[in-house]
């Protein structure tokens, strides 16, 4: 099996000194296996994704001295995909159309018990299941697509869990119907205007892909359950995934996008090198 992993940002803002740490890092690694190393753009919400960033993204990894060995993929030229991903968990009776806000979710879990913190899980709140008696018949376009997480469980064919290399969690993490029910939730498949939520296209676009190593911040694992679960349901490959280490700030915050005085645009214009912010980052 030939090494294969990607770097996957998105076109919504400048690429800071984290995005360099994780794309040299899964660069380095491929070269080193003599594998392949893939560039997405993961654009799924068109309503953020600029033409002008992902321009910029591209030439700051150039300048940073990567090399990927296919054209970008976008997940914009592939709602196709996604669709038929949906389609395909809808035909084994796991999806469900959810009208509820953010706000809705938080006050339906929040009632029952005031005074508690509510069960959150890798995407906030764990949605109560306030829609999740509605059939699919009904979904309109102001409706997300969720999926019912006790039946996908009670299925036999989901996976029991996946390969961690991260220093964080290094070793074998299982998938059990009970951390996947009360930790997790019936987690969104796709959002009223977009073709496919992260979790179902990152899965799709790294069967695309072929990728065999996932590479990524550690802020991600706690996602990888679900990932492996929707690679298990849709008869697709699991890969080994790697966590690392995430670039903070002096008060020790993860970077963001906001982070634009770290961006590397910025060190490019006061005279860094390529090989100045390998350093910077500890590579």
């Amino acid at each position: 099996m030939r090494f294969r992993t990607r770097f996957a940002p998105s076109p919504t803002g400048p690429l800071h000194l984290g995005h360099a740490y994780s794309a040299i890092l899964a660069h380095d690694r491929a070269r080193a296996a003599g594998g392949a190393f893939m560039l997405r753009i993961d654009d799924i919400d068109q309503s953020r994704a600029r033409p002008a960033w992902e321009a910029q993204i591209i030439n700051d990894l150039a300048w940073l001295g990567l090399t990927w060995d296919a054209p970008p993929r976008r997940q914009s030229d592939h709602l196709p995909a996604y669709r038929a991903a949906i389609d395909q968990l809808r035909g084994l009776g796991l999806t469900y159309p959810c009208c509820c806000t953010r706000r809705d979710i938080r006050d339906a879990a929040c009632a029952p018990q005031e005074g508690t913190p509510p069960p959150s899980g890798p995407d906030g709140l764990l949605y109560p299941g306030t829609c999740r008696g509605r059939a699919m018949a009904e979904a309109g376009p102001s409706d997300a697509i969720r999926l019912d997480m006790a039946k996908a469980m009670a299925l036999p064919r989901h996976t029991g869990g996946f390969t961690e290399t991260g220093p964080a969690h290094t070793g074998q993490h299982a998938i059990t119907p009970e951390m996947m029910i009360a930790t997790i939730g019936d987690v969104v498949l796709a959002r009223p205007g977009m073709g496919a939520s992260y979790h179902l296209s990152v899965v799709v676009d790294d069967a695309a892909q072929a990728i065999t190593h996932v590479i990524r911040g550690e802020d991600l694992f706690a996602a990888t359950p679900i990932h492996v679960l929707l690679q298990s349901l849709l008869g697709l490959p699991t890969p080994q995934y790697h966590h690392h280490r995430l670039i903070r700030d002096a008060a020790g915050k993860r970077l963001a996008k906001r982070d634009d005085a770290r961006a590397i645009a910025q060190y490019r214009d006061a005279g860094a090198t390529a090989a100045d912010i390998r350093r910077m980052v500890g590579l």
